[in-house]
């Protein structure tokens, strides 16, 4: 047997024992200053970070989700690029010790045995001496979040889907993610110096920003409609059969959810933020489907408009900021009306 105490490593690795051939080595793996540590989905290659105490006190056998794919996989598959840097540098030092000794073990006793004759042989072992462990360097933290199930803290860097310790997120944190991230998309391009500002302006990227959120609101409310409707009434299935995309459709939306037996969304909103809803579904549908420019059936929608028909809609921030105040009440009411 080995022993392991023979061999040099450099801080932050440690040989921990072993058994005939084979060594356990640890290898430490820095948390940033906040106590999180990286994680990389090996599906996707985007980066996570999670919060190490947490992380320590999970099982061991535990399979993370990508909180972003959803890829599944066994923990130590989700090593980040530095980190498997650092782990090999360490591996690597113990190989090269592990290859010395065995030279040491083959020629030592050869080089005081040689004498005189044609040949002769000299061997000089030198002592090793590890290179430092490569340190971590990796995103910051910028947006943390706790699962509202396994109450886990993880960092993300974009849009997510997924807590990395039980997986799919509730449909609700999706959508309040969602309208809260477009809302800071506004708050950025608002919060540019000038002269930037006046170069994407001309370039039509506010427009197409306005547009985006306009369209994405009406994205959120659907899929949540959906997945809560689906899952708080046992005969959706046929409640839905032949009705297409109902949940995109506002008035229709909130008669099918009355006939399932639930209260009326337009009495719980008020008429008010109803109309303005019925607006901004409107403003959606013509950009989706006419490039904006306003039809007969806009017009009926949003009786108070002073478009024409033929002209092409104009949104603003301000229209684009009342549609997201107005769809995340809808959202906070169809998640208090479908428990």
């Amino acid at each position: 047997m080995r022993d392991h105490r023979r061999f040099r490593m450099a801080d932050g690795a440690e040989l921990v024992g072993s058994q005939g051939d084979s060594f356990e080595m640890r290898v430490s793996i820095p948390s940033d200053d906040n106590g999180f540590f990286g994680r990389q989905c090996p599906e996707c290659s985007l980066v996570f970070r999670m919060d190490v105490q947490q992380y320590e006190a999970l099982p061991d056998n535990l399979a993370l989700w990508c909180v972003y794919c959803g890829h599944h996989a066994e923990h130590s598959e989700f090593m980040t690029e530095q980190q498997r840097d650092r782990i090999m540098r360490a591996a690597g030092d113990f190989a090269m010790q592990m290859v010395s000794q065995e030279f040491d073990k083959m020629f030592g006793g050869l080089a005081r045995s040689s004498r005189g004759g044609s040949i002769s042989f000299s061997y000089r072992s030198h002592p090793f001496y590890p290179r430092p462990l490569p340190g971590i360097d990796e995103e910051q933290l910028v947006r943390v979040r706790t699962c509202a199930g396994c109450q886990n803290n993880y960092a993300v860097f974009g849009e997510h889907r997924y807590c990395p310790v039980c997986g799919q997120l509730p449909a609700a944190s999706v959508a309040f993610d969602a309208l809260q991230a477009d809302t800071a998309r506004l708050n950025a391009l608002e919060a540019l110096p000038t002269d930037a500002k006046a170069l994407l302006r001309e370039q039509g990227v506010f427009t197409r920003n306005w547009v985006d959120t306009v369209e994405n609101v009406v994205g959120v409310v659907e899929a949540l409609a959906s997945s809560l409707f689906r899952a708080a009434v046992p005969n959706a299935a046929s409640l839905l059969n032949g009705k297409g995309a109902i949940f995109q459709r506002l008035n229709h939306m909130a008669d099918l959810i009355v006939t399932a037996g639930f209260p009326d969304l337009r009495t719980a909103l008020g008429s008010q933020t109803w109309q303005h809803l019925l607006e901004t579904w409107a403003a959606r549908h013509v950009f989706t489907h006419n490039d904006g420019i306003v039809d007969e059936k806009y017009l009926i929608k949003v009786p108070g408009s002073s478009a024409q028909i033929g002209q092409r809609l104009v949104l603003t921030e301000t229209m684009c900021r009342s549609a997201l105040n107005d769809a995340k009440a809808l959202c906070e009411t169809l998640v208090d009306v479908l428990r």
